[in-house]
C-alpha cells in the first residue's frame, strides 16, 4: 500500500481540480454560489519547503518541518487489563482537541472546526417536508413538488460547507517518506486487534499482585479502528493513516497529525511529536478472547503466591497466558498523549522509525 495523489476531489456538488495553472473549482449544480462551497487549500511539500495556499481567500504561508529524535521505551512490564475496585485508575488520554493548542501552519484546523459546527439544515427539512406531506393527505404533492427538490439542494449545500478540501503535492524526500510511513500503516490495519489505553494503575501492594496474576500495571483500554481514511469534514487527494476510537481520532496527513474529539479539531507538527515504540507483556482479562496473530511468551495464574507460582490454596485457579503486544506512544509537548497496542508484536516498530526520520526542509526557506 502506498499514498496516491489525485489530480480532483468532490465536495457535494463542487468539484475541486488540481492542474498545472493551479487550483479550480466547478459546479454541477446551477445556483450555488462559490461562497456556499467548501474552502479549497493547497499544500506544496518538496525540496524548497512546506507551502500553504488557500484558494479562496488568497492567503499564503510558509513553515518547514523539522526532525526529531525516535526514542525507546523502558523495559517492557506485564500489564493486566482487570481493573478491581482496589486498584486506583489514572486517565492516560492526554488533552483533548479542545484544550490542545494548534501548532500547525495554514486555516485548516479553523475551517475543519467551522465545518464540524454546520448544523444539516437539508435534512431536518427533508424530514419536516414528507412527516407534514403524510400528514396533509391528499394535498401531499403540492408540498413534495417545491419541498424535496428544495430539501435536495439544502442537503448538497450542507455537504459542501461540512466539508473541507485539501490538496497536497509532495515531492521528493517528502512523498518518499510518506509513502513509506502509508505502506508501513498496514501492519497496523491488518493486526487483528488495536486498543487504546485510556486509564493506567500500578499494582502497588503484594496482596494486589497475588489476587492479579502477579501483575504490576493495570489499565482500562477501548477498541481502535485502525485505516487509511481521513476525518469526514476533510476532503484530501492522499491516503490518510489514521486511528479512530468512539468519537476521538488522530490522522496523520503529510504536514501533520490531526487531532479530533467530536467535532472539534486541533493539530500537532511533526516537529513537536515524540514516538516510543516497544514489545509488551500482557496477561488478558478472564474469558478474553486471544487474538490469533498475537504471541505467547509464557502463562500464570489467576491468582499467584510470592514467587509467582500458582496460589494452591484456591482449587480454581485458572491459567492465564502471557502474551506479547506492540505498544506505541505519541506524546507532544502540547498535551497528546496516546497509547496504542496491538495484538501483532511487530507492527508499531517499523511505523514509529519511520514518524522518527522526518525529512527536514530547506534551511533558506524557515
Amino acid at each position: 500500500m502506498g499514498f496516491y495523489l489525485r489530480k480532483s476531489i468532490k465536495a457535494g456538488p463542487f468539484r475541486f481540480n488540481l492542474s498545472k495553472s493551479g487550483l479550480g473549482i466547478s459546479s454541477g449544480v446551477p445556483g450555488f454560489r462559490i461562497s456556499s462551497g467548501p474552502r479549497g487549500n493547497y499544500v506544496n511539500m518538496g525540496r524548497g519547503g512546506v507551502y500553504y495556499r488557500s484558494s479562496l481567500n488568497g492567503h499564503s504561508l510558509a513553515k518547514p518541518s523539522a526532525q526529531r529524535q525516535q526514542h525507546r521505551s523502558p523495559d517492557p512490564q506485564v500489564t493486566h487489563m482487570f481493573s478491581p475496585n482496589d486498584v486506583v485508575l489514572e486517565d492516560v488520554t492526554g488533552s483533548t482537541a479542545l484544550a490542545l493548542e494548534s501548532t500547525g501552519e495554514g486555516e485548516i484546523v479553523e475551517q475543519l472546526n467551522t465545518a464540524g459546527k454546520c448544523f444539516p439544515w437539508g435534512t431536518l427539512g427533508l424530514i419536516l417536508v414528507l412527516v407534514f406531506g403524510l400528514v396533509a393527505l391528499p394535498l401531499s404533492l403540492l408540498l413534495w413538488l417545491p419541498g424535496v427538490p428544495l430539501s435536495i439542494w439544502l442537503m448538497l449545500r450542507d455537504q459542501a460547507r461540512r466539508s473541507v478540501v485539501l490538496f497536497y503535492d509532495v515531492e521528493d524526500a517528502h512523498a518518499a517518506w510518506f509513502d513509506a510511513f502509508v505502506s508501513s500503516w498496514s501492519a497496523v490495519t491488518t493486526s487483528q486487534k488495536v486498543w487504546r489505553t485510556v486509564q493506567s494503575g500500578a499494582v502497588v501492594t503484594t496482596q494486589q499482585r497475588k489476587a492479579l496474576a502477579g501483575v504490576s500495571n493495570v489499565v482500562k483500554r477501548e477498541v481502535v479502528v485502525a485505516s487509511v481514511k481521513g476525518p469526514k469534514h476533510l476532503r484530501t487527494n492522499v491516503a490518510v493513516p489514521s486511528i479512530t476510537v468512539g468519537k476521538s481520532g488522530l490522522y496523520f496527513l503529510p504536514d501533520r497529525v490531526l487531532v479530533r474529539d467530536g467535532k472539534r479539531y486541533s493539530d500537532v507538527t511533526y516537529s513537536l511529536l515524540t514516538v516510543r515504540s516497544s514489545q509488551q507483556q500482557f496477561v488478558g482479562a478472564p474469558g478474553e478472547r486471544v487474538p490469533k496473530d498475537s504471541r505467547q511468551v509464557g502463562q500464570t495464574w489467576q491468582y499467584v503466591n510470592v514467587n509467582g507460582g500458582p496460589d494452591k490454596r484456591y482449587s480454581k485457579n485458572p491459567v492465564r497466558p502471557i502474551m506479547l503486544f506492540g505498544h506505541l506512544n505519541l506524546t507532544s509537548q502540547t498535551g497528546l498523549d496516546w497509547r496504542v497496542q496491538t495484538s501483532r508484536p511487530d507492527a508499531t516498530s517499523e511505523v514509529a522509525n519511520i514518524l522518527g526520520r522526518v525529512p527536514r526542509t530547506a534551511a533558506g526557506n524557515q
